[in-house]
Protein backbone atom coordinates (compact mmCIF):
# COMPACT_ATOMS: atom_id res chain seq x y z
CA UNK A 1 0.00 0.00 0.00
CA UNK A 2 1.30 3.46 -0.61
CA UNK A 3 1.86 5.27 2.84
CA UNK A 4 2.44 8.81 0.68
CA UNK A 5 -0.15 11.43 0.24
CA UNK A 6 0.27 10.67 -3.38
CA UNK A 7 -2.53 8.49 -4.78
CA UNK A 8 -3.92 10.98 -6.89
CA UNK A 9 -1.85 12.79 -9.80
CA UNK A 10 -2.50 15.60 -12.34
CA UNK A 11 -6.01 13.39 -13.37
CA UNK A 12 -7.05 11.06 -10.48
CA UNK A 13 -4.89 7.93 -9.73
CA UNK A 14 -3.07 6.26 -12.45
CA UNK A 15 -0.33 3.51 -12.88
CA UNK A 16 0.26 -0.50 -14.30
CA UNK A 17 -3.23 -2.41 -12.85
CA UNK A 18 -2.63 -4.59 -10.26
CA UNK A 19 0.53 -2.66 -9.02
CA UNK A 20 -0.14 -0.15 -5.84
CA UNK A 21 -1.64 2.13 -5.95
CA UNK A 22 -4.10 0.93 -8.99
CA UNK A 23 -4.71 -2.50 -7.17
CA UNK A 24 -7.89 -4.11 -6.14
CA UNK A 25 -7.34 -3.50 -2.28
CA UNK A 26 -6.40 0.34 -2.94
CA UNK A 27 -9.85 0.51 -5.11
CA UNK A 28 -11.70 -1.10 -2.31
CA UNK A 29 -10.31 1.69 0.38
CA UNK A 30 -10.76 4.20 -2.10
CA UNK A 31 -14.22 3.38 -2.83
CA UNK A 32 -15.28 3.24 0.80
CA UNK A 33 -13.41 6.93 1.30
CA UNK A 34 -15.45 8.07 -2.19
CA UNK A 35 -18.57 6.50 -0.48
CA UNK A 36 -17.98 8.32 2.68
CA UNK A 37 -16.99 11.95 1.47
CA UNK A 38 -20.17 11.95 -1.10
CA UNK A 39 -22.45 10.68 0.99
CA UNK A 40 -24.46 13.11 3.52
CA UNK A 41 -22.57 11.92 6.78
CA UNK A 42 -19.49 12.73 5.02
CA UNK A 43 -18.88 15.37 3.08
CA UNK A 44 -20.12 18.63 0.91
CA UNK A 45 -22.01 17.06 -1.80
CA UNK A 46 -23.95 14.64 -0.27
CA UNK A 47 -27.90 14.55 0.41
CA UNK A 48 -29.57 15.66 2.82
CA UNK A 49 -33.04 14.20 2.16
CA UNK A 50 -32.49 11.02 3.80
CA UNK A 51 -32.60 9.01 0.33
CA UNK A 52 -29.97 6.49 0.16
CA UNK A 53 -26.88 8.09 -1.71
CA UNK A 54 -26.00 7.22 -5.33
CA UNK A 55 -22.41 6.90 -7.21
CA UNK A 56 -22.09 6.01 -11.00
CA UNK A 57 -18.94 4.23 -11.74
CA UNK A 58 -18.34 3.90 -15.33
CA UNK A 59 -14.89 2.49 -17.09
CA UNK A 60 -13.26 2.36 -20.84
CA UNK A 61 -11.91 -1.10 -22.19
CA UNK A 62 -9.15 -2.46 -20.50
CA UNK A 63 -9.04 -6.14 -19.01
CA UNK A 64 -8.37 -4.66 -15.49
CA UNK A 65 -11.49 -2.74 -15.58
CA UNK A 66 -12.96 -5.81 -14.51
CA UNK A 67 -11.34 -6.24 -11.05
CA UNK A 68 -11.50 -2.75 -10.17
CA UNK A 69 -14.69 -2.20 -10.51
CA UNK A 70 -15.94 -5.40 -8.66
CA UNK A 71 -13.49 -4.17 -6.06
CA UNK A 72 -14.65 -0.05 -6.11
CA UNK A 73 -18.20 -1.63 -5.99
CA UNK A 74 -17.30 -3.42 -3.14
CA UNK A 75 -15.63 -0.54 -0.99
CA UNK A 76 -18.75 1.43 -2.10
CA UNK A 77 -21.81 -0.85 -0.85
CA UNK A 78 -19.95 -1.38 2.26
CA UNK A 79 -20.40 2.43 3.36
CA UNK A 80 -24.25 2.12 2.81
CA UNK A 81 -23.85 3.94 -0.45
CA UNK A 82 -25.58 2.43 -4.24
CA UNK A 83 -23.51 2.00 -7.16
CA UNK A 84 -25.05 2.32 -10.88
CA UNK A 85 -22.98 0.76 -12.88
CA UNK A 86 -22.49 1.83 -16.65
CA UNK A 87 -19.70 -0.07 -18.25
CA UNK A 88 -17.78 1.37 -21.15
CA UNK A 89 -18.39 4.75 -21.76
CA UNK A 90 -16.04 7.95 -22.80
CA UNK A 91 -14.96 9.73 -19.79
CA UNK A 92 -17.42 12.56 -20.38
CA UNK A 93 -20.45 10.66 -20.87
CA UNK A 94 -19.66 9.19 -17.30
CA UNK A 95 -19.70 12.86 -15.94
CA UNK A 96 -23.28 13.74 -18.15
CA UNK A 97 -24.37 10.37 -16.48
CA UNK A 98 -24.05 11.54 -13.48
CA UNK A 99 -25.41 14.68 -13.82
CA UNK A 100 -28.27 13.28 -15.54
CA UNK A 101 -28.99 10.69 -12.78
CA UNK A 102 -28.69 12.88 -10.57
CA UNK A 103 -25.76 11.11 -8.44
CA UNK A 104 -23.86 12.15 -5.76
CA UNK A 105 -20.21 11.78 -7.93
CA UNK A 106 -19.16 9.93 -10.82
CA UNK A 107 -16.37 7.44 -11.44
CA UNK A 108 -14.17 6.64 -13.85
CA UNK A 109 -11.86 3.68 -14.23
CA UNK A 110 -9.39 4.74 -17.10
CA UNK A 111 -5.77 5.51 -18.13
CA UNK A 112 -6.86 7.47 -20.67
CA UNK A 113 -4.20 7.68 -23.82
CA UNK A 114 -1.60 5.27 -21.54
CA UNK A 115 -1.13 1.05 -22.89
CA UNK A 116 -3.77 -1.27 -21.59
CA UNK A 117 -1.18 -2.39 -18.71
CA UNK A 118 -2.00 0.62 -16.83
CA UNK A 119 -5.17 2.14 -15.66
CA UNK A 120 -6.68 4.70 -12.92
CA UNK A 121 -9.63 6.07 -10.82
CA UNK A 122 -10.85 9.39 -11.36
CA UNK A 123 -13.86 11.02 -9.44
CA UNK A 124 -16.65 13.99 -10.86
CA UNK A 125 -18.89 15.66 -8.68
CA UNK A 126 -22.38 15.74 -8.73
CA UNK A 127 -22.37 18.39 -11.21
CA UNK A 128 -19.70 16.51 -13.67
CA UNK A 129 -16.79 18.76 -13.15
CA UNK A 130 -13.43 17.24 -11.44
CA UNK A 131 -12.47 17.41 -7.41
CA UNK A 132 -10.58 20.21 -5.99
CA UNK A 133 -7.53 19.16 -3.89
CA UNK A 134 -9.62 19.73 -0.51
CA UNK A 135 -11.43 16.56 -1.93
CA UNK A 136 -8.81 14.67 -3.11
CA UNK A 137 -6.91 14.98 -0.07
CA UNK A 138 -9.71 14.44 2.04
CA UNK A 139 -9.92 11.17 0.00
CA UNK A 140 -6.40 10.17 0.22
CA UNK A 141 -6.81 10.99 4.21
CA UNK A 142 -9.07 8.54 4.63
CA UNK A 143 -7.75 5.91 2.68
CA UNK A 144 -4.27 5.58 4.94
CA UNK A 145 -5.71 6.87 8.03
CA UNK A 146 -8.08 4.25 9.13
CA UNK A 147 -10.69 6.74 10.20
CA UNK A 148 -13.34 5.07 8.94
CA UNK A 149 -12.44 1.12 9.57
CA UNK A 150 -15.24 1.29 12.11
CA UNK A 151 -18.45 2.74 9.80
CA UNK A 152 -20.06 -1.39 8.74
CA UNK A 153 -23.16 -0.86 7.59
CA UNK A 154 -25.44 -4.10 8.05
CA UNK A 155 -28.40 -5.30 6.75
CA UNK A 156 -30.52 -3.88 4.76
CA UNK A 157 -27.88 -0.72 5.18
CA UNK A 158 -25.56 -2.58 3.13
CA UNK A 159 -25.39 -0.43 -0.21
CA UNK A 160 -27.17 -2.04 -3.46
CA UNK A 161 -25.40 -1.96 -7.14
CA UNK A 162 -27.51 -1.84 -10.26
CA UNK A 163 -26.93 -1.70 -14.01
CA UNK A 164 -28.36 1.19 -15.97
CA UNK A 165 -29.25 -0.19 -19.20
CA UNK A 166 -29.88 3.20 -21.45
CA UNK A 167 -26.73 5.23 -20.36
CA UNK A 168 -25.27 4.91 -24.10
CA UNK A 169 -28.30 6.11 -25.27
CA UNK A 170 -28.32 9.10 -23.06
CA UNK A 171 -25.01 9.94 -23.69
CA UNK A 172 -25.77 9.92 -27.45
CA UNK A 173 -28.50 12.14 -27.16
CA UNK A 174 -26.99 14.77 -25.21
CA UNK A 175 -23.79 14.71 -27.46
CA UNK A 176 -26.25 15.26 -30.93
CA UNK A 177 -27.70 18.12 -28.45
CA UNK A 178 -24.37 19.95 -29.26
CA UNK A 179 -24.74 19.88 -33.06
CA UNK A 180 -27.63 22.51 -34.41
CA UNK A 181 -31.14 21.01 -34.88
CA UNK A 182 -32.22 20.59 -38.51
CA UNK A 183 -28.61 20.58 -39.34
CA UNK A 184 -27.16 17.44 -40.67
CA UNK A 185 -23.64 15.41 -41.89
CA UNK A 186 -25.21 13.81 -44.93
CA UNK A 187 -22.72 15.40 -47.16
CA UNK A 188 -19.33 14.09 -45.33
CA UNK A 189 -17.86 10.67 -45.78
CA UNK A 190 -15.97 10.70 -41.92
CA UNK A 191 -13.55 8.25 -40.98
CA UNK A 192 -13.24 7.88 -37.75
CA UNK A 193 -10.49 5.41 -35.32
CA UNK A 194 -11.96 4.44 -31.93
CA UNK A 195 -8.71 3.84 -30.83
CA UNK A 196 -10.76 0.33 -29.47
CA UNK A 197 -11.86 2.69 -26.12
CA UNK A 198 -14.83 3.64 -24.75
CA UNK A 199 -16.23 5.14 -27.67
CA UNK A 200 -16.38 2.34 -29.78
CA UNK A 201 -19.85 2.24 -29.56
CA UNK A 202 -21.09 5.80 -29.04
CA UNK A 203 -18.95 7.66 -31.64
CA UNK A 204 -20.07 5.85 -34.84
CA UNK A 205 -23.51 6.33 -33.38
CA UNK A 206 -24.18 10.09 -33.07
CA UNK A 207 -22.55 10.42 -36.40
CA UNK A 208 -24.75 8.07 -38.41
CA UNK A 209 -27.47 9.39 -36.37
CA UNK A 210 -26.27 12.91 -37.61
CA UNK A 211 -26.44 11.12 -41.22
CA UNK A 212 -22.71 10.88 -42.13
CA UNK A 213 -21.22 8.66 -44.74
CA UNK A 214 -18.63 6.61 -42.09
CA UNK A 215 -15.60 4.71 -42.27
CA UNK A 216 -14.83 2.92 -39.26
CA UNK A 217 -11.26 1.58 -37.74
CA UNK A 218 -10.77 0.30 -34.28
CA UNK A 219 -13.78 -0.39 -32.70
CA UNK A 220 -13.52 -3.78 -31.87
CA UNK A 221 -12.18 -3.72 -28.19
CA UNK A 222 -10.56 -6.63 -26.55
CA UNK A 223 -9.16 -5.74 -23.10
CA UNK A 224 -6.13 -5.63 -24.01
CA UNK A 225 -6.13 -3.46 -27.50
CA UNK A 226 -7.04 -0.32 -26.29
CA UNK A 227 -4.78 2.61 -27.95
CA UNK A 228 -2.93 0.08 -29.58
CA UNK A 229 -0.77 1.44 -32.91
CA UNK A 230 -4.29 3.07 -32.87
CA UNK A 231 -6.37 6.60 -31.67
CA UNK A 232 -4.68 9.84 -31.12
CA UNK A 233 -1.34 8.27 -29.74
CA UNK A 234 -0.98 6.94 -33.20
CA UNK A 235 -2.23 9.63 -35.58
CA UNK A 236 -0.79 7.99 -38.63
CA UNK A 237 -3.29 5.61 -38.50
CA UNK A 238 -6.47 8.41 -38.91
CA UNK A 239 -4.08 9.91 -41.88
CA UNK A 240 -3.81 6.73 -43.66
CA UNK A 241 -7.39 5.44 -43.40
CA UNK A 242 -8.63 9.24 -44.77
CA UNK A 243 -5.97 9.42 -47.71
CA UNK A 244 -7.77 5.70 -48.25
CA UNK A 245 -10.86 6.42 -47.71
CA UNK A 246 -11.46 9.55 -49.36
CA UNK A 247 -12.74 10.64 -46.54
CA UNK A 248 -13.77 14.47 -46.23
CA UNK A 249 -12.69 14.65 -42.16
CA UNK A 250 -11.34 12.19 -39.95
CA UNK A 251 -11.75 11.36 -36.39
CA UNK A 252 -9.23 9.94 -33.83
CA UNK A 253 -10.13 9.67 -30.03
CA UNK A 254 -7.66 8.35 -26.95
CA UNK A 255 -8.56 5.69 -24.62
CA UNK A 256 -11.67 7.24 -23.05
CA UNK A 257 -12.24 9.53 -25.73
CA UNK A 258 -12.13 12.86 -23.76
CA UNK A 259 -9.85 14.01 -26.42
CA UNK A 260 -9.82 14.22 -30.36
CA UNK A 261 -7.56 15.25 -32.71
CA UNK A 262 -8.68 15.85 -36.37
CA UNK A 263 -7.43 15.00 -40.06
CA UNK A 264 -8.25 16.85 -42.89
CA UNK A 265 -9.17 16.08 -46.39
CA UNK A 266 -5.80 15.78 -47.65
CA UNK A 267 -4.59 12.79 -44.81
CA UNK A 268 -2.91 16.32 -43.03
CA UNK A 269 -2.83 15.84 -39.04
CA UNK A 270 -5.17 19.06 -37.19
CA UNK A 271 -4.22 19.27 -33.28
CA UNK A 272 -5.74 20.55 -30.18
CA UNK A 273 -4.48 23.96 -31.07
CA UNK A 274 -5.69 24.63 -34.89
CA UNK A 275 -8.83 23.00 -33.49
CA UNK A 276 -9.19 25.57 -30.58
CA UNK A 277 -8.59 28.57 -32.87
CA UNK A 278 -11.30 27.13 -35.47
CA UNK A 279 -13.82 27.45 -32.88
CA UNK A 280 -12.88 30.41 -30.86
CA UNK A 281 -12.04 32.42 -34.20
CA UNK A 282 -15.31 31.44 -36.12
CA UNK A 283 -17.44 31.91 -32.39
CA UNK A 284 -15.49 35.27 -31.94
CA UNK A 285 -16.89 36.84 -35.20
CA UNK A 286 -20.51 35.47 -34.34
CA UNK A 287 -19.80 37.16 -30.88
CA UNK A 288 -20.44 33.58 -28.94
CA UNK A 289 -16.87 33.83 -27.07
CA UNK A 290 -17.20 34.59 -23.67
CA UNK A 291 -15.33 37.45 -22.44
CA UNK A 292 -13.30 37.21 -26.60
CA UNK A 293 -11.13 34.94 -24.61
CA UNK A 294 -9.78 31.04 -25.11
CA UNK A 295 -8.23 29.50 -22.43
CA UNK A 296 -5.41 27.12 -23.29
CA UNK A 297 -2.33 25.94 -21.34
CA UNK A 298 1.60 27.07 -21.54
CA UNK A 299 1.71 24.16 -24.07
CA UNK A 300 0.18 25.58 -26.67
CA UNK A 301 1.71 27.14 -29.55
CA UNK A 302 2.16 30.87 -29.53
CA UNK A 303 0.66 31.10 -32.92
CA UNK A 304 -2.54 30.79 -30.94
CA UNK A 305 -2.28 34.16 -29.42
CA UNK A 306 -1.50 36.25 -33.06
CA UNK A 307 -4.51 34.23 -34.43
CA UNK A 308 -6.49 35.29 -31.59
CA UNK A 309 -5.51 38.88 -31.03
CA UNK A 310 -6.13 39.42 -35.44
CA UNK A 311 -9.77 39.19 -34.36
CA UNK A 312 -9.98 41.14 -31.22
CA UNK A 313 -9.53 38.55 -28.87
CA UNK A 314 -7.25 37.09 -26.72
CA UNK A 315 -5.56 33.88 -25.08
CA UNK A 316 -5.39 33.06 -21.19
CA UNK A 317 -3.16 30.20 -20.20
CA UNK A 318 -2.83 28.01 -17.44
CA UNK A 319 -0.90 25.23 -16.45
CA UNK A 320 -0.61 21.78 -17.76
CA UNK A 321 -4.03 19.93 -17.55
CA UNK A 322 -7.63 19.80 -18.70
CA UNK A 323 -8.62 20.69 -14.89
CA UNK A 324 -6.67 23.27 -14.71
CA UNK A 325 -7.98 24.98 -18.17
CA UNK A 326 -12.07 24.01 -16.55
CA UNK A 327 -10.82 26.10 -13.76
CA UNK A 328 -10.00 29.36 -15.81
CA UNK A 329 -13.16 28.55 -17.23
CA UNK A 330 -15.14 28.56 -14.51
CA UNK A 331 -13.49 31.64 -12.90
CA UNK A 332 -13.79 33.54 -15.68
CA UNK A 333 -17.03 32.85 -16.91
CA UNK A 334 -15.28 31.27 -20.34
CA UNK A 335 -17.00 28.98 -22.94
CA UNK A 336 -13.96 27.47 -24.73
CA UNK A 337 -10.72 26.27 -23.74
CA UNK A 338 -8.81 22.97 -24.04
CA UNK A 339 -4.83 21.63 -24.77
CA UNK A 340 -3.06 21.30 -27.97
CA UNK A 341 -3.23 16.88 -27.50
CA UNK A 342 -7.26 17.24 -27.95
CA UNK A 343 -8.75 17.90 -24.68
CA UNK A 344 -11.34 20.78 -25.75
CA UNK A 345 -13.62 21.84 -23.42
CA UNK A 346 -16.62 23.77 -24.65
CA UNK A 347 -18.61 24.95 -21.43
CA UNK A 348 -22.00 25.06 -23.19
CA UNK A 349 -22.39 21.64 -23.30
CA UNK A 350 -19.78 19.40 -21.33
CA UNK A 351 -18.02 20.24 -17.82
CA UNK A 352 -14.62 18.00 -18.92
CA UNK A 353 -13.00 17.30 -22.39
CA UNK A 354 -15.41 15.35 -24.70
CA UNK A 355 -13.66 14.25 -27.90
CA UNK A 356 -17.19 13.84 -29.91
CA UNK A 357 -18.96 17.06 -28.63
CA UNK A 358 -15.56 19.08 -29.54
CA UNK A 359 -15.65 17.24 -33.35
CA UNK A 360 -19.46 18.49 -33.62
CA UNK A 361 -18.17 22.01 -33.45
CA UNK A 362 -16.05 21.67 -36.08
CA UNK A 363 -18.20 19.52 -38.16
CA UNK A 364 -20.85 22.27 -37.71
CA UNK A 365 -18.08 25.07 -39.72
CA UNK A 366 -17.90 22.61 -42.13
CA UNK A 367 -21.22 22.22 -42.98
CA UNK A 368 -21.98 26.55 -42.38
CA UNK A 369 -19.23 27.53 -44.34
CA UNK A 370 -18.51 24.75 -46.89
CA UNK A 371 -14.96 25.41 -46.79
CA UNK A 372 -12.97 22.09 -46.52
CA UNK A 373 -10.62 21.59 -42.91
CA UNK A 374 -7.51 22.25 -44.73
CA UNK A 375 -8.80 25.79 -45.60
CA UNK A 376 -10.15 26.74 -42.26
CA UNK A 377 -7.07 25.60 -40.09
CA UNK A 378 -4.81 28.56 -42.32
CA UNK A 379 -6.70 30.51 -39.43
CA UNK A 380 -3.80 29.54 -37.16
CA UNK A 381 0.08 30.09 -38.36
CA UNK A 382 2.00 27.62 -36.14
CA UNK A 383 5.41 28.91 -34.84
CA UNK A 384 7.97 25.54 -35.13
CA UNK A 385 8.19 23.34 -31.71
CA UNK A 386 10.03 20.90 -31.08
CA UNK A 387 9.07 18.18 -28.14
CA UNK A 388 10.99 15.48 -26.77
CA UNK A 389 9.34 12.84 -24.61
CA UNK A 390 11.74 10.64 -22.45
CA UNK A 391 10.87 8.07 -19.65
CA UNK A 392 12.74 8.72 -16.45
CA UNK A 393 13.46 6.03 -13.76
CA UNK A 394 13.08 9.40 -10.75
CA UNK A 395 11.82 12.62 -10.91
CA UNK A 396 14.14 14.89 -8.55
CA UNK A 397 13.61 19.05 -9.41
CA UNK A 398 14.53 20.01 -12.36
CA UNK A 399 16.38 23.18 -10.86
CA UNK A 400 18.56 20.16 -9.04
CA UNK A 401 19.34 19.38 -12.88
CA UNK A 402 22.87 21.69 -13.47
CA UNK A 403 24.05 20.77 -16.84
CA UNK A 404 20.17 20.75 -17.86
CA UNK A 405 19.48 24.30 -16.58
CA UNK A 406 23.07 25.62 -17.98
CA UNK A 407 21.67 24.45 -21.67
CA UNK A 408 18.07 26.02 -20.88
CA UNK A 409 19.79 28.85 -20.23
CA UNK A 410 21.63 28.77 -24.08
CA UNK A 411 18.44 27.75 -25.37
CA UNK A 412 16.88 30.94 -24.08
CA UNK A 413 19.47 32.93 -24.76
CA UNK A 414 19.87 31.62 -28.05
CA UNK A 415 16.37 32.35 -29.10
CA UNK A 416 16.18 35.82 -28.33
CA UNK A 417 13.48 36.67 -26.77
CA UNK A 418 11.59 34.82 -29.74
CA UNK A 419 10.42 31.75 -28.57
CA UNK A 420 10.36 29.66 -25.14
CA UNK A 421 11.68 26.85 -23.42
CA UNK A 422 9.12 24.41 -21.00
CA UNK A 423 10.41 21.51 -19.39
CA UNK A 424 7.95 19.64 -17.22
CA UNK A 425 7.65 16.06 -15.79
CA UNK A 426 4.21 14.17 -16.55
CA UNK A 427 2.04 14.07 -13.77
CA UNK A 428 0.63 11.02 -15.06
CA UNK A 429 3.48 8.66 -16.50
CA UNK A 430 7.21 8.12 -15.58
CA UNK A 431 8.58 10.96 -18.19
CA UNK A 432 9.17 14.43 -18.77
CA UNK A 433 8.53 16.31 -21.27
CA UNK A 434 10.54 19.00 -23.71
CA UNK A 435 9.04 21.94 -25.42
CA UNK A 436 11.23 24.24 -27.10
CA UNK A 437 9.57 26.70 -29.21
CA UNK A 438 10.94 29.21 -31.88
CA UNK A 439 11.04 31.01 -35.27
CA UNK A 440 13.89 28.76 -36.41
CA UNK A 441 13.12 24.87 -36.67
CA UNK A 442 16.95 23.99 -37.37
CA UNK A 443 18.06 25.61 -34.17
CA UNK A 444 14.89 24.43 -31.82
CA UNK A 445 15.72 20.99 -32.88
CA UNK A 446 19.21 21.01 -32.22
CA UNK A 447 18.96 22.70 -28.68
CA UNK A 448 16.22 20.03 -27.70
CA UNK A 449 18.78 16.99 -28.96
CA UNK A 450 20.87 18.92 -26.66
CA UNK A 451 19.37 18.80 -23.89
CA UNK A 452 17.27 15.71 -24.50
CA UNK A 453 20.34 14.03 -24.65
CA UNK A 454 21.53 15.40 -20.76
CA UNK A 455 18.54 14.31 -19.42
CA UNK A 456 19.15 11.08 -20.91
CA UNK A 457 22.62 10.62 -18.96
CA UNK A 458 21.02 12.12 -15.51
CA UNK A 459 17.81 10.60 -14.99
CA UNK A 460 16.81 8.61 -18.13
CA UNK A 461 15.34 5.22 -17.87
Amino acid sequence: MTDSRKLFGTDGVRGVANIEPVTAETALKLGRAAAHVFSSNGGPYGRRDGVRPKIVLGKDTRLSGYMLENAMVAGITSLGVDVLLIGPLPTPGIAYITRSLRADAGIVLSASHNPYEDNGIKFFRHDGYKLDDAIESRIEQLVFSGEIESIRPTAGRIGRAARIDDALGRYVEHAKRSFPRGMTLESLRIAVDCANGAAYKSTPCVLRELGADLVIAHHAPNGTNINADCGSTHPEEIQRLVRESGAQIGITHDGDADRVLLCDENGELVDGDEILAIAAIENLKRGNLSGNTLVATVMSNFGLDEALEAQGGKVIRTKVGDRHVIEEMLRGGYSIGGEQSGHMIFREFSTTGDGIVSALQILQILVETGRPLSDLKRCLRKYPQAQRNLKVREKPPIESLRDVAGLIVETEQALAGKGRVLLRYSGTEPKIRLLIEGRDEGIINAHADRIAQSLTVQIGA
